[in-house]
């Protein structure tokens, strides 16, 4: 298994080593994440399944018998495409591990009583257009097209024009949502993108919730002015009024997360100045924060704060900060039940496990809206991802393997 493991990565990876400097560019709905989900579509073909694609180019490698073909299927699956210059891991390996465990399944015989599934999910990472998940959100029903339709990528391409260049049809992407009844559970792979699994020393993650973002935009409004004639006193320097608030978005959310029972994370990650030139005072500046936790409440009382942290600095600096929410979507919770199995199949095989929230969003987060859904994470070295260095361990993946194998088994079986 070892060996099919790490010559089938390097395989949907579209590589021969997975030593890549510059990393892995497989954006959404390009050619790149198109010729891996062919790699995919071959691989699942070679393990006996018939694989389809959906009206979103969704690949769905699918294992089914006359007697159980109109069964809800027990599904897992994940994406492979990338980040810019991104790692081989992030999405690969939930697919790998997939199709890792139809093949040891099929090696000792198993016959499934109830269909299973291996989903590829098309355009999952946010790096080309700016929306995440685009694949899974079709599939469970909460794409909102219209919203969609006319988003840019930095090329000027549309989401709509990057579908169609891939031989699919905008007009008909809606007719990728699956009935309720179709599917009886989904569980996901992933990398961890962390160091909680490995810190606590155990082989695997067993995810509870997924951290869902309040992202924010804040305008500071100042005055531009001369750098050598403009007196120190009375300047609306909006880049100083701004820094005092870096600070405390730092802080405050650690302070929050050591008071509280889940941790909550926040970052100033963005900023664009005007007008940005040595010799001018900077007399604007867009400053945008980030704000994750699976407890909303927590989310929304760091954003309290930093509001009244702008009217201190308001006064302070003489300036005026107006605040825009970006983006404000509700915590995901997945299946107690699912999470509670993946714990007990992953004991019954000698593993260790970890419950842990997921910081970062996954297609997961999407098919649990509709199915009962869970999610496993394998160690990841360093905690390193959406970089080119980012690594699991062939002995992880192999352990995946067997967990994700071992759900199959009991969910599929007779």
């Amino acid at each position: 298994m070892k060996q099919w493991l790490e010559e089938t990565l390097m395989k949907l990876n579209l590589v021969e080593t997975m030593d890549q400097p510059d990393g892995f560019t497989r954006l959404g709905l390009t050619e790149e994440e198109w010729e891996a989900m062919a790699v995919f579509t071959k691989t699942a073909e070679e393990l006996g399944l018939s694989v389809s694609q959906d009206k979103a180019g969704n690949r769905i490698a699918r294992w089914e018998t006359d007697e159980n073909k109109h069964k809800p299927t027990v599904a897992t699956g994940s994406h492979v495409d990338t980040v810019e210059r991104g790692g081989g891991y992030d999405g690969v390996a939930g697919v790998l591990c997939g199709l890792g465990a139809v093949k040891e399944l099929k090696d000792e015989g198993f016959s499934p009583a109830q269909p299973i599934e291996v989903i590829c999910f098309a355009a999952e990472e946010s790096s080309r257009f700016g929306i995440s998940t685009i694949g899974s959100k079709a599939m469970s029903g909460l794409a909102d097209y219209r919203a969609l339709e006319n988003v840019t990528d930095s090329g000027g391409m549309t989401i709509r024009e990057a579908v169609e260049s891939r031989g699919l049809v905008w007009g008909d992407v809606k007719k990728a949502e699956r009935a309720p009844d179709e599917i009886a559970s989904f569980v996901e792979l992933h990398i961890e993108q962390g160091l909680r699994v490995e810190q606590a020393g155990a082989d695997y993650g067993a995810v509870t919730a997924i951290a869902c973002p309040i992202r924010l935009l804040l305008h500071f409004n100042g005055k531009a002015g001369h750098t050598g004639t403009t007196p120190m006193m009375g300047r609306q320097d909006a880049l100083v009024a701004a820094a005092p608030l870096i600070s405390f978005i730092s802080e405050r959310a650690g302070k929050l997360s050591a008071e509280s029972d889940l941790p909550i994370v926040a970052t100033a990650s963005t900023i664009e100045l005007k007008p940005n030139v040595m010799t001018v005072i900077p007399g604007s500046l867009d400053l945008g924060i980030d704000i994750r936790s699976v407890d909303d409440s927590l989310k929304e009382q760091l954003e309290r704060d930093i509001y009244d942290k702008c009217k201190e600095l308001e006064k302070h600096f003489n300036v005026t900060i107006e605040g825009e929410k970006l983006v404000h979507n509700p915590s995901v919770h997945l299946n107690e039940h699912v999470c509670e199995k993946l714990v007990s199949v992953g004991s019954e095989l000698g593993f260790s496990s970890l419950t842990l929230e997921s910081g970062a969003g996954h297609d997961v987060m999407n098919m649990a809206a509709k199915w009962p859904s869970g999610m496993i994470f394998i160690p990841c070295k360093g905690g390193l991802s959406h970089h080119p260095a980012e690594e699991a361990s062939v002995e992880d993946l192999a352990k995946g393997v067997k967990i994700i194998a071992a759900y199959l088994r009991k969910e599929a079986g007779e």
